[in-house]
């Protein structure tokens, strides 16, 4: 089982000058802890409980991923996940190329139908309602697809009207970027998935209700005519993690849980990570206890 890096939020210690190198030692250290992936939020506002928290900084995602991309070698990157909504499909597309091309190969785009209204309507996008949301994002998938192959025929769509969407430079990876849709909802968003996607990303805290939610795919997968080994799963943890690793076993076991239920790739947020300590200790004693949790699982 692979393990991914989750990084939420920002509000680190030393204020925005502080924040480049705390975000290239949190890249590097990650690289070097044996992290499979890091992703940002694609948000324009911090979330968080209490008044007031979505004030606290974030960063938008792209330019951040840019300069990960710039620290690193190794590792996937990319959203996790762009809502639909903020950016035109033809713009969002050729950020994930560009992505792509100056990670060499690593960048990867991670969409989904969004629903932060607050944050749409504060800086002034426009938030339709939730169906509009899903058939913006089913098109958008479908320009991503077209135009990572090669085809920059014109695109009309009910939304969307592309006359010539090229892109040069043509992406790294092979035949495309990865594709990652975010979501559980079993009736459109993992229809997508089998439809559209390389991978998909599960947050769930009940496993029953997780592998319910993957055998939902399989059976689209199978009505759309693909093999469902062909996307990749993954979930997000939520759980406290210690940085003096007082409770490593029970992280492990519930990396463990998951990688058993038939997820791929896990990831999680850490505790003020850019201190590194918990990066270094997932380094030492997580990332090594459960390399082999989905093969076994499999077997």
């Amino acid at each position: 089982m692979k393990v991914g890096l989750h990084v939420p939020n920002f509000a680190w210690e030393g204020g925005p000058d502080a924040l480049s190198d705390h975000l290239a030692n949190v890249a590097e250290a990650a690289e070097a802890a044996g992290f499979d992936q890091l992703t940002v939020m694609d948000h324009f506002f911090a979330l968080g409980a209490g008044e007031g928290a979505y004030r606290n900084p974030m960063l938008e995602a792209y330019t951040a991923l840019g300069f990960i991309a710039a620290r690193t070698a190794r590792m996937r990157i990319g959203a996790l996940v762009t809502g639909v909504t903020y950016r035109y499909p033809g713009i969002l597309i050729k950020q994930a190329t560009t992505l792509n091309v100056l990670s060499k190969g690593r960048g990867f785009l991670g969409i989904g139908a969004a629903w932060h209204e607050h944050e749409h309507r504060a800086f002034g996008v426009p938030f339709p309602p939730l169906k509009e949301r899903f058939e913006r994002l089913e098109e958008t998938l479908q320009i991503a697809h077209q135009a990572w192959r090669g085809d920059s025929r014109p695109f009309s769509g009910k939304y969307y009207q592309l006359e010539e969407p090229l892109l040069s430079p043509t992406a790294v990876s092979q035949p495309r970027p990865r594709i990652l849709i975010g979501g559980s909802g079993e009736q459109k968003t993992l229809k997508l998935v089998a439809q559209y996607a390389d991978a998909c990303h599960i947050n769930s805290t009940d496993l029953n209700e997780a592998r319910h939610k993957l055998d939902v795919l399989n059976g689209h997968c199978a009505t759309v005519g693909r093999a469902a080994a062909e996307v990749e799963k993954t979930a997000g943890i939520r759980m406290e993690v210690a940085a003096d690793g007082s409770n490593v076993l029970e992280v492990i076991d519930r990396f463990t849980a998951v990688g058993e239920a038939g997820f791929d790739l896990v990831t999680i947020a850490l505790p003020d990570v850019f201190n590194l300590r918990a990066i270094r200790l997932f380094g030492e004693r997580v990332i090594p206890a459960v390399a082999n949790v989905a093969q076994a699982a499999r077997v």
